[in-house]
């Protein structure tokens, strides 16, 4: 039985490697390349955090009575790193390879910490806190995913 931990920490890889991508892309101030690869990211990573936040926190809440805490947490940084987003976007429409390094240099730090989090703590209190109840939340994100 795959677990939530395995399929959302495979997720962090590919949001993760979208994300090198996309900086490698300003870096060599290929624009073409960053407009394709850097939407590809954003889309990515908020689509990760709109299961997170849409699908297993409110199930994992119900299941545990727990709304504030490691949920709670996990949103505010999510908040956090919304505006970065609309900066990224923003650096790769004006063409700025600074501006979009520079956003994507703070993101990194705090998706580094995030994900850690998530891995190490909140995943395996996903895992644990819905148990069986696993299987079906986790047909509805492969469907999600196709």
């Amino acid at each position: 039985m795959q677990l939530i931990s395995d399929y959302m920490n495979k997720d962090h890889r590919h949001c993760d490697a979208a994300f090198a991508l996309a900086g490698d892309r300003a870096a060599a101030g290929d624009w073409t390349g960053l407009a394709r690869d850097g939407a590809a990211f954003l889309r990515k990573i908020e689509r990760h955090i709109e299961v997170e936040e849409e699908l297993l926190f409110p199930a994992f809440e119900q299941t545990t009575g727990m709304t504030t805490g490691p949920t709670e947490t996990m949103c505010m940084e999510h908040e956090q790193m919304r505006p970065m987003f609309a900066q990224m976007r923003a650096a790769i429409a004006a063409k700025d390879a600074k501006q979009y390094l520079g956003v994507a240099e703070t993101l990194l730090g705090l998706l580094q910490q995030h994900n850690m989090k998530e891995e190490s703590m909140m995943y395996p209190m996903l895992d644990q806190a819905l148990g069986e109840d696993a299987h079906g939340l986790l047909a509805q994100l492969e469907s999600l995913a196709a």
